[in-house]
């Protein structure tokens, strides 16, 4: 296919009706593919923690809330790397600071396998893989979509959410596979390996801009030329936090953000898997079940995207929160046997349904409210998220230690995602005056 025939838009009805007539894609398909597989494919880093924690606990006798400590290191630097990530793609391209955060996912799990002290855990996995991954958040998703479309946005960044849940799909039966299997060492090379093979794959597919092929975005009526090199990476993220920082909405966002973060990252997915097996469950079903929450979060995320396009974005949200909280406080009920009952299936699925169903429309406030610097705005508020998750994800260890149990972690975070429907639904619209939102 030429580039002369990759610059129409997606051509409902062919412009000369025929028998060989075909229907011609727009290239912002193509893109919004290759950053989904990309996202998959670097998921490995994603499913790891949680399989690691009675391994690592086991083998050098350190404490879970020392693992917790690392693992949390690791959520706030994907999260607080972020914005400056989103502000690099803007200076040196999205290719190549995808291609390089790729490279020190896998440096720094593959140098796990040698290490002997938890300073050298919180290194390896803590700083480079929490460095690496958050070049790889949400941000990429969220730059891909506001360059190459403009209809369709809550589609495309739901769809660009749920490969995270997919790459989760694959990879951890598989890893828990290896874990028992195995050990832990085989299956971070595992990690390292995946996230190595994506580099070629970034590198001769992705494209930075439409422009780079002579296209208009998609759903686009005019032409846009691709926007010179923007300087001073980390300067602009940080004015765009000052300037952001002095609105409500962000703040609102930001809150509800890190809620949702502590209540699926810094809680599920971290502690889901040692949870289950405290109650005698084997790691590789805890495991199949986690990675059941992804196959049901490509369902929901992939939903909540159709339905940002349809409705508004603060009530979608105060239903998510208020869901997801009712759903934790019944999670120690059904975690008293090592079997898997029907309830348990239940909150899997709807879990699952509601995992990251929250970005779509947070990502459509964030579009709203800053515009041009939405990308940089999300970038910040996904730091709030990812430091949500890493306060709960070293505090959910060490109540482990104290308590015995995480029943007081799952309670707790259910009353704050009560806390965070209502800070969702006090979120004002943009030029929308108080009486027009009741």
């Amino acid at each position: 296919m030429t580039q002369t025939s990759e610059a129409a838009a997606v051509a409902r009805q062919p412009s000369k009706p025929g028998r060989g007539s075909r229907i011609r894609v727009h290239r912002a398909w193509f893109v919004a593919a290759v950053t989904f597989v990309t996202i998959i494919g670097a998921a490995a880093f994603r499913s790891v923690p949680g399989l690691l924690i009675d391994p690592l606990h086991d083998e050098f006798d350190w404490s879970r809330g020392t693992i917790g400590a690392a693992v949390s290191v690791n959520l706030a630097l994907y999260g607080l790397t972020a914005p400056f990530a989103a502000a690099l793609m803007d200076r040196f391209g999205i290719r190549r600071v995808v291609a390089v955060a790729l490279t020190v996912i896998a440096l720094g799990s593959g140098l796990t396998v040698w290490m002997t002290a938890a300073w050298q855990l919180m290194l390896c996995w803590g700083l480079l893989v929490g460095l690496g991954s958050g070049s790889m958040a949400l941000a990429f998703a969220a730059t891909v979509t506001n360059r190459w479309f403009t209809e369709r946005r809550g589609l495309v960044s739901g769809i660009l959410t749920a490969a995270s849940a997919s790459g989760q799909l694959i990879f951890l039966p598989l890893l828990s596979w290896i874990v028992e299997r195995h050990d832990w060492r085989p299956a971070a090379v595992t990690v390292a390996l995946s996230a190595l093979a994506v580099v070629p794959f970034v590198w001769l597919l992705l494209r930075d801009h439409p422009a780079d092929v002579g296209q208009k975005p998609y759903g686009a009526t005019e032409f846009s030329p691709k926007p010179a090199p923007v300087p001073g990476a980390a300067r602009r993220a940080v004015t765009v936090l000052f300037s952001a920082a002095r609105t409500g909405p962000f703040w609102l966002l930001a809150g509800t953000f890190a809620i949702c973060g502590a209540s699926t990252n810094g809680l599920i997915q971290t502690h889901f898997v040692p949870a289950a097996h405290d109650h005698g469950m084997p790691l590789t079903t805890a495991a199949s079940l986690l990675a059941v929450i992804g196959v049901f979060d490509v369902v929901g995320t992939i939903a909540s995207g159709w339905f940002t396009d349809r409705f508004e974005a603060r009530r979608l949200l105060a239903v998510y929160y208020s869901l997801r909280g009712v759903s934790l406080l019944f999670l120690p009920l059904l975690l008293v046997t090592p079997s898997v009952q029907p309830p348990m299936i239940f909150f899997i699925v709807f879990y699952g349904l509601d995992w990251v169903a929250t970005v779509p429309p947070t990502l459509a406030l964030c579009r709203e409210q800053y515009g041009e610097d939405s990308a940089i705005v999300f970038g910040w508020v996904l730091a709030s998220h990812q430091v949500g998750a890493a306060l709960v994800a070293f505090l959910g260890g060490v109540a482990r230690d104290t308590f015995g149990s995480y029943d007081v972690v799952w309670y707790a975070s259910g009353a704050l995602c009560a806390v965070a429907a209502l800070m969702a639904l006090v979120i004002r619209r943009r030029g929308v005056g108080v009486e027009a939102m009741a």
